[in-house]
Order: structure tokens, then C-alpha cells, then sequence
């Protein structure tokens, strides 16, 4: 375990999850942590400035091997928790730029690897288990053992699942104590609430807000709502990384709450906190992923004898009363409707995002999936080369005339006129 004045690294600090992981590591007095996003700190959802941050397209993304080395040294623990996702619509809409996770991981691994760090945590996911275990809303709570034959969520599960691999690679071939966890769709406050990469209990909690405030009292539903899911506090999420971390546990392992709710139920839940009842459109040609999943927590037990235990009327509202501060510090009657709109899906059309929210201004960073770093280092490649191609035209060369004619040296003519001379002869 590390000490409070060792080196820690958290990778998509300025994130959801990332935020309330610094904040656990300040309250407990560590006092080296280093903290790294691709976003500018200002788009933080939360910013500590006794951290040290890395923050934006050049300091923070950890696609780029050089940002990864920067952070990684001399650090004694990391947690890998950056990626490119969001909730249903957006991961089903931009496979791609979730794929496209897989630089970070590798990066990341290699860096800490190389940097000799003690023991990395990394942030899988549930979208790994198996889609043909998944199609009824009674489902089975998902074991480990489900990730395998391979099925998962196309895109983003099959990265989560290959980086899986990855860890337990570098772990057996060169020692890097690997730790692996499976979250199972993790809600609270500080997190995304609008733009279309926020998860369902947000989406639900933002969607009634938004009746509440406009007075149209509907609400549109992914789906038809029998589609079932299990949801973990963030609070109980942050202690399962820290004692996943460091324990003794080699295989991937479930991070989530056994408590399954539908859909429908989960907008119940909503409606209660906010007083109102809402009448339901269903949309039925709208994202919902699989029928039914949840988190058996057998194994967790096992090993760390706990499991996350926040019932998931309290977490929610926790998660109501902040997203309606911050609804209507935003959003009056008039433009509460502004709020429903997605800025990454539309149909089944991909649209690449910005990597954050509708306001970012680096969306050019993520359009093409491609770190800034990379761009830069190609211009300026790319200028030196022509200075140089410049500088060598510019320059004559030797023996040269003025208008490019070549002259020859006074040696060589002096001799091919006497080899002239001697054939007339």
C-alpha cells in the first residue's frame, strides 16, 4: 500500500468517477496525487487545487505515451479509470472513438510498467459479459465466469474485455500487480446530467426535473421500460476501488449493487422524489442495450466479505437534489426543452463527440480520435522539413552560376582539351 507522501496517479480525474476518487485519496491525507484528464480544468467536475493537475489536450490525454510517462514517474500506485464513454446513446452511436480507449490502456500499462510502479488499478466494465446472457429482464445475476465464450457490447465491451486481457498479460509476463474491476453502472452526484453521455438514473432524474420545472408533465422513456439493471452509488464505488486495489484478488471482479429495478421503476423512484407523476412515451426505436442485467456479488463477498450496500432510493436522491441545483441554475420554463437534446446520438448514426460536453472547446481533439499531441508534433515535423528543403534550395551549390547552369571546374576543361587535341591528331 502507499503511503501518504508516495506518488499516486489518477487518469480521468477531471471525470465522474475520477473526481470522487481525488477527493477520497485528499480526505484521507495523502498529499502527492497527480491527477490527469484530457478535458481543460474547467470542465472538471470537480477541481482540487491542492492536487497536482494535468489537465487538457496536451497535459492530460493519456492516449499520448509521452503524457503517460510524464505522469507515471516515480509513482508508486495507479488508477486507470480514462475513457471515451458515456451511457447507452452514446456508446451504441461512437463504437469507434470507445475503441479508441485502447491507446490509453496500453500507454498506461506500459508506462507504469516501466516507471516500476507498484500496482495499477483499472476500470472495466460490465459491457463485457456475454449479449446471449442478457436477453430477459429476469435475468440471472451475471458471475465473472458470464464474460466468456465472448459476446460483448460491441465497441466499447470488446475494448474493456481485450484491456482485461491486457492487465492480466502484464501482470504474469512482467510483474505489475494488475487489479481489475467490473462496474456496473455507477450514479450519484458530480457527473454527466445532460449532452447524451449520462447514464439512465441521471437521465431520469434530469427528464422529470425538466417536467417539473416546464409544467409539461411527460416524460420520454428509452425503450418500453421493463428493461432491467442493477446501480451503484458512487460512494460505495470509491471503496470498492480502494479495497479491490489492495487486496490479493488476480481475476476480474464485479464492482456493483445486487439490487435490480426496471426501468419503469426506476422512474417511479424519480417521480416520488420529485412529488409528480408523469405521463410515459415510450420510444421504442431509442437505445436500451441489453434486456436485463445485474452484478452477483458472490465473489466480492468472498474475498472482502462487503459489497456495495447503498439502497438506490437513497443514492437517488442524493443524485436528484444536485441535478436540480444545477438544472435550474442553468434552465428556466421557457428552455427547459433545451436539456433533452443529445449532442452524440441521432439515430444510429455515429457523430463523433467532443470527448465532453456541448460546450468543450477541443472538439477538434476528439473528432478524428486523434491527441492534439500527435498533431502538433506532426506540424512541427512537418515545418522543419520544409525549413530544411528551403534552406537547401536557397543555398548554391558549389560552382554554380547565378542562373542554375553548372560550370565546370577549370582542372577538368583544361583536360578534356588536350584529350580533344590529341584525338585531331
Amino acid at each position: 500500500m502507499a503511503s501518504k507522501n508516495d506518488p499516486i496517479v489518477i487518469t480521468g480525474a477531471g471525470g465522474f468517477i475520477g473526481g470522487h476518487l481525488v477527493n477520497a485519496f485528499r480526505a484521507r491525507g495523502y498529499t502527492d496525487i497527480r491527477a490527469a484528464d484530457i478535458k481543460p480544468l474547467d470542465e472538471w467536475y470537480q477541481v482540487f487545487k491542492d492536487v497536482k493537475n494535468y489537465a487538457g489536450p496536451l497535459q492530460g490525454d493519456c492516449r499520448d505515451f509521452r503524457v503517460c510517462r510524464t505522469i507515471c514517474r516515480g509513482a508508486k500506485e495507479v488508477y486507470q479509470l480514462a475513457a471515451d464513454m458515456g451511457g447507452m446513446g452514446f456508446i451504441e452511436n461512437n463504437k469507434a472513438l470507445c475503441m479508441l480507449s485502447v491507446l490509453t490502456n496500453t500507454h498506461m500499462l506500459l508506462a507504469a510498467q516501466e516507471a516500476g510502479v507498484d500496482r495499477f488499478f483499472y476500470a472495466s466494465s460490465a459491457c463485457v459479459y456475454n449479449a446471449d446472457k442478457q436477453k430477459d429482464p429476469r435475468i440471472t445475476a451475471l458471475k465473472e465466469a458470464d464474460a466468456y465464450p465472448a459476446l460483448p457490447e460491441d465497441g466499447y465491451g470488446w475494448e474493456k474485455l481485450f484491456s482485461e486481457r491486457m492487465c492480466r498479460h502484464f501482470r504474469e509476463d512482467f510483474g505489475l500487480k494488475t487489479r481489475v474491476a467490473r462496474f456496473h453502472n455507477v450514479y450519484g452526484p458530480h457527473g454527466t446530467w445532460e449532452g447524451g453521455r449520462e447514464k439512465a438514473p441521471a437521465a431520469i432524474c434530469r427528464k422529470v426535473i425538466a417536467a417539473m420545472v416546464s409544467g409539461k408533465h411527460e416524460i420520454e422513456i428509452w425503450g418500453d421500460g421493463t428493461q432491467t439493471r442493477s446501480f451503484m452509488y458512487v460512494d460505495d464505488c470509491v471503496k470498492g476501488i480502494d479495497r479491490i486495489t489492495q487486496s490479493n484478488i488476480l481475476e476480474p471482479i464485479n464492482l456493483g449493487s445486487s439490487e435490480l429495478v426496471s426501468i419503469n421503476q426506476l422512474v417511479d423512484i424519480a417521480e416520488e422524489i420529485g412529488g409528480i407523476k408523469l405521463k410515459r412515451h415510450y420510444k421504442l426505436d431509442a437505445p436500451r442495450g441489453v434486456a436485463g442485467r445485474n452484478s452477483d456479488n458472490t465473489k466480492i463477498q468472498g474475498y472482502l466479505r462487503w459489497e456495495p450496500d447503498t439502497r438506490l432510493r437513497d443514492g437517488m436522491e442524493k443524485t436528484f437534489r444536485w441535478i436540480y441545483d444545477e438544472f435550474t441554475a442553468k434552465y428556466d420554463a421557457k428552455t427547459a426543452h433545451l436539456s433533452s437534446i443529445s449532442t452524440f446520438t441521432k439515430g444510429s448514426h455515429p457523430i463523433p463527440g467532443d470527448g465532453f460536453n456541448p460546450e468543450s472547446r477541443y472538439s477538434d481533439t476528439w473528432k478524428q480520435g486523434i491527441p492534439a499531441g500527435y498533431n502538433l508534433r506532426a506540424t512541427a515535423s512537418a515545418g522543419n522539413a520544409a525549413k530544411k528543403t528551403a534552406s537547401r534550395a536557397r543555398k548554391p551549390k558549389a560552382g554554380a552560376k547565378a542562373n542554375g547552369t553548372r560550370k565546370k571546374p577549370a582542372g577538368k576543361a583544361k583536360s578534356a582539351g588536350r584529350k580533344a587535341v590529341k584525338a585531331r591528331r
